[in-house]
């Protein structure tokens, strides 16, 4: 008895749904709707996962800086990671219960479109067929140009998914780059395109259909995160300090400007130029004009 035969009741009613929808459409079209119904029945348990994954990329500068302040002491160590999640009111596995409840949704897909029969009938969902290719067949049973140019357009399709979730990991990493396995995750992104190559055309076809959604739905719960917190500006504008301008009130006390002595009427001093009292020296004697006889 196989482990994934718990899973033997939940393909059957999947099987059933899919079935219903191909008597209207074609049985492609039914495999992406399916998984669009499901993406969208998980979606709750999306936006707490990537609630969770915010507080971890929030706090991740500040875990790195107690990992180098308490190198050497996991004790110390412990606790205060301990104090910081405690006191942001987060966990370290905040969004990981999300992410693990999909699992087993993904696996009942996954095999819906991969086993050859289902409750002892043949999956006739594998019989259809999609531009020509039935959907039951693998890369390597593939013949002829059209059905290579479908499969290259799907894996095509695939590795542009795949970039997109490359770029979004990428910059993950670069922002925080003490996390694991942060060099190698953004090219993880690619895994969908050779894992595809090795299933039948009805599991790649449902694997483009998630891994699009998994783009979109992200762009949608994390849009925002990479501009800068406006909500900060305020205060980092005010603990910068002012300009000091002379003649000028800038809100932080800073040195008078001196007034310029101006020179009294018929003296002979410069403009600007300090007293000879000040200077130290004699004050010089001017001269009498005579008065014209």
């Amino acid at each position: 008895m196989s482990i994934f035969s718990i899973f033997d009741p939940a393909i059957g009613l999947a099987h059933t749904v899919v079935g219903a929808f191909a008597h209207f459409m074609p049985a492609a079209a039914a495999i992406v709707l399916f998984t669009i119904c499901v993406r969208l029945a998980l979606h709750p348990l999306a936006r707490a996962a990537a609630r969770g994954e915010k507080s971890r990329t929030r706090l991740a500068p500040r875990v790195a800086e107690l990992n180098k302040k308490h190198k050497g002491r996991p004790e110390q160590l412990q606790a205060a990671l301990a104090e910081l999640y405690r006191e942001e009111q987060a966990s370290p596995f905040a969004g990981c219960l999300p992410m693990l409840v999909q699992i087993p949704f993904f696996s009942v897909m996954y095999r819906l479109f991969t086993l050859p029969t289902v409750d002892g009938v043949h999956n006739d969902l594998l019989g259809h067929t999609l531009a020509g290719v039935p959907l039951g067949t693998h890369l390597a049973a593939a013949h002829g140009v059209g059905q290579y140019a479908v499969f290259g357009a799907l894996y095509a399709a695939l590795a542009a998914v795949g970039y997109v979730g490359y770029r979004r990991a990428k910059a993950a990493a670069q922002a925080a780059p003490q996390a694991p396995g942060a060099a190698i995750a953004p090219y993880l992104a690619f895994g969908t395109v050779l894992f595809a190559a090795l299933v039948p055309l009805a599991a790649a076809l449902y694997l483009l259909t998630t891994g699009a959604w998994t783009a979109a739905e992200r762009a949608l719960l994390h849009r925002g995160t990479g501009a800068a917190d406006e909500s900060t500006a305020p205060a980092t504008a005010a603990a910068l300090p002012a300009p000091r301008t002379a003649g000028k009130r800038t809100g932080i006390a800073g040195p008078a400007a001196k007034p310029i002595a101006r020179p009294a009427a018929g003296s002979t001093a410069k403009p600007g130029a300090r007293p000879a009292a000040e200077r130290g020296g004699k004050p010089s004697r001017q001269r009498r004009t005579q008065p014209a006889r």
